[in-house]
This record gives C-alpha cells, sequence and structure tokens, in this order.
C-alpha cells in the first residue's frame, strides 16, 4: 500500500529542495497551539462551534488589531479587519467580487506565481510591470495606466515573493495617488510583513489609504501555521461591507471561526508573539548562513541579501537558462524554483528562488553544496 499523503508537499528525506516557500515542520508549534485550544475549548465557550460572524468573530479581530498595532506601531481598528481562510482564498474572494472575465489587472514582474494561478482562474489579462530594488517602479506602471485601465494592481509591498525587496516610502504614497487619478483598486499582499530581520519595513499599505482603495492581505500561514487557513484583510470599513453581502458569506457564515478562536487564546496568552520573535531569530540566522554559503560555492550568483521574509531572488548570467538546470538540480537530490514561473511575460529564464524558511541551517549549507553541481 504506497504512503497516505496529507500535505501539500512531499520531499522524500534525501532531498534538499531549496524551492519549497513553506515553514520547516519543526518550527510548526504543536505545543503552544495545544495549550490555546485547551485555553478556548470549554462549555462557557460553546459559541465558537456556531456559525461564525460575516465579518470575522469580534473577540478575534480585537484581539489581532491589538496584536497588529502593537507590532506594525501604527493603530488598526477591528471594524478595518475582515477575517478570511488564508491570503490565496482572499485573493480569490477578491477576483469574485471586483473583476470580470476579460478585465485587465497588473502584476509586477516578477510576482506570486500561484498567485497568477488564481487570476488565470478567472480569465484575467495579467499585464505585467518591473520592479528594483524599492519595489513597484512607478514610472513604468504610469506607462501601462496610460495604455490599460485595471481593475487592480496586484502588489507584494514588503519582502517581496520572490525578489525580496520592499517599496519605498515614496512610492508608496505615489502609488495611492495614482489609484484615485486612474480608478483601481490595490491589492497588497503582504504575508511577510511581520517577518522582518534587520530593518523594520513600512506599515502595511491600508493603514495609510485615505481613499478607501487598499486591500492589505495577512496571514497566519507564515507566522504561526499554514494549515489553519486563516488570514485577514485590511481595508476601509466600506470596502469590507462589500464582502460581507456575499451569498457565500451569509450561507456559511464567518470564515474558520474554530480556529480564530484557537488563534485568539493564541494572542491573549501570548503565545503568538513568543513564537514570532522565535521565528525572526531563526529565519535571521538562516539567511546569514545561506548567503555565506552561496557567496562560497556559488559566486556567479547574484543576490541581495533580503532584511525578511523566505526567499533568496538569485540571477544568472544571462546566456543560462535556470528550467535547463534544474533537470541536472534534480540529479544532485536537489532543487529551485525557476525564474520564468514568476513571470506573466515569460522571462525571467536567468533567475531562481531559493527558500530558506524549510530547512535547518546544516540542511541550507548541505542544499547549496549540491546546488553548485548544476553549473561548472
Amino acid at each position: 500500500m504506497s504512503e497516505i499523503q496529507i500535505t501539500q508537499v512531499s520531499v522524500p528525506e534525501d532531498v534538499i529542495h531549496l524551492g519549497i516557500g513553506q515553514p520547516d515542520e519543526n518550527l510548526l508549534p504543536v505545543d503552544k497551539m495545544a495549550l490555546a485550544a485547551s485555553h478556548c475549548l470549554n462549555p462557557k465557550n460553546r459559541k465558537i462551534l456556531q456559525y461564525g460572524r460575516q465579518q470575522g468573530d469580534g473577540n478575534f479581530r480585537t484581539s489581532l488589531a491589538r496584536f497588529l498595532t502593537h507590532e506594525y506601531d501604527v493603530t488598526v481598528n477591528p471594524e478595518h479587519l475582515f477575517i478570511t481562510a488564508g491570503t490565496s482564498q482572499a485573493l480569490d474572494l477578491i477576483c469574485a467580487l471586483f473583476t470580470r472575465p476579460g478585465d485587465t489587472i497588473i502584476v509586477e514582474e516578477p510576482s506570486y506565481f500561484l498567485a497568477l494561478h488564481i487570476f488565470a482562474d478567472y480569465q484575467l489579462n495579467i499585464i505585467g510591470t518591473p520592479i528594483d530594488h524599492d519595489g513597484l517602479i512607478i514610472e513604468a506602471l504610469e506607462e501601462r495606466l496610460e495604455k490599460y485601465k485595471p481593475a487592480f494592481v496586484y502588489t507584494i509591498p514588503v519582502f517581496h515573493n520572490p525578489a525580496g525587496v520592499t517599496l519605498s516610502a515614496a512610492r508608496r504614497e505615489h502609488l495611492i495617488r495614482l489609484s484615485q487619478k486612474h480608478d483601481f483598486m490595490i491589492v497588497a499582499d503582504e504575508v511577510y510583513q511581520l517577518l522582518a530581520y534587520t530593518r523594520t519595513p513600512p506599515p502595511p499599505l491600508a493603514t495609510n489609504d485615505s481613499s478607501g482603495r487598499v486591500l492589505s492581505l495577512g496571514s497566519f500561514s507564515k507566522i504561526l501555521a499554514p494549515g489553519l487557513r486563516l488570514g485577514w484583510i485590511q481595508a476601509d470599513p466600506a470596502l469590507i461591507k462589500r464582502f460581507l453581502i456575499r451569498g457565500y458569506l451569509n450561507s456559511g457564515g464567518g470564515l474558520n471561526p474554530f480556529v480564530s478562536s484557537v488563534v485568539n487564546s493564541m494572542i491573549e496568552l501570548g503565545l503568538q508573539k513568543e513564537h514570532l520573535h522565535h521565528l525572526r531569530n531563526v529565519y535571521r540566522e538562516r539567511i546569514q548562513a545561506m548567503s555565506q554559503a552561496l557567496r562560497l560555492k556559488m559566486p556567479f550568483l547574484k543576490f541581495s541579501e533580503p532584511h525578511g521574509g523566505y526567499f533568496l531572488w538569485c540571477q544568472l548570467p544571462d546566456d543560462v537558462d535556470a528550467e535547463d538546470l534544474l533537470a541536472i538540480a534534480e540529479t544532485h537530490k536537489t532543487g529551485f524554483q525557476p525564474g520564468v514561473r514568476f513571470s506573466s511575460e515569460n522571462a525571467l529564464h536567468n533567475y531562481l528562488r531559493l527558500s530558506f524558511a524549510y530547512y535547518a541551517t546544516d540542511k541550507l549549507v548541505q542544499g547549496v553544496e549540491r546546488l553548485r553541481h548544476i553549473y561548472q
């Protein structure tokens, strides 16, 4: 009988696949989650097993707002939060609510490749626009806005996936002004906002939004556990109301009310803050170890050490196709994500994305040692 698979990704023990953008299973806080579940499960708290409020449990939104206020160092109001079943589901909801098949959206080049799959599901016309070390290049975006009328611009403004860059404060303000001028929504995928290791990023885009056009997406997948399927949208209450009248929510109630209650206990008991502090320390060490190994073993790779997030975005020589090297990497029992997967234009062939989140430091160094054999 073949082994029953229960997770999205299953890697043989003898393989070190550096393309996996998921947390190390050893970092998933089973003991803390068990304590939080025990804390919230009691006869006086039976309502957590009922259909949830459409916007999300009020107690949880209050705790989450307080937690985010402390972490962002800027006030977050519970009424500006809508609880989702993770960021992927949030993107799906946004597409259902704000687009129709054939609508144009603008994404960064590169962009999160699985978000591109969600947009393709809705038959959207996807237009790429370039980024640099300060994030979205505003002048290039303006050129595209003169030609297209997008339903929204999808941006990853902090510790970008895959590029690792963060959108500067000046460009953030300019982007919001452009959304007013050209009448489009801004969908800001900010799941790495709280995973800052050496430099504090600007607060989420929605915290500076006076236009009522920004949807900031957050998630517990990166700061607690992906299997929770729990996240949030931060936005103007008028925008949030548009989600709440959907038949999907009227029928099924709020999203993940029970899991919300468990995570509420994680926050109230101080366990989420403790775990987040631990993650930052671990990932900071992993970045340093992987970066040092890459400089020593693969000096032909160009990359900038990120200040947060999960990834290193690496550039090969111009005449090298990362997809061609992937098959070679597999023979050395390693792997990566080739850059073309992050392109809406079938470009970026000489780039690759590496993750330091899935493996401990010794495995990362060993993986780089294997990876160096792909390009001689």
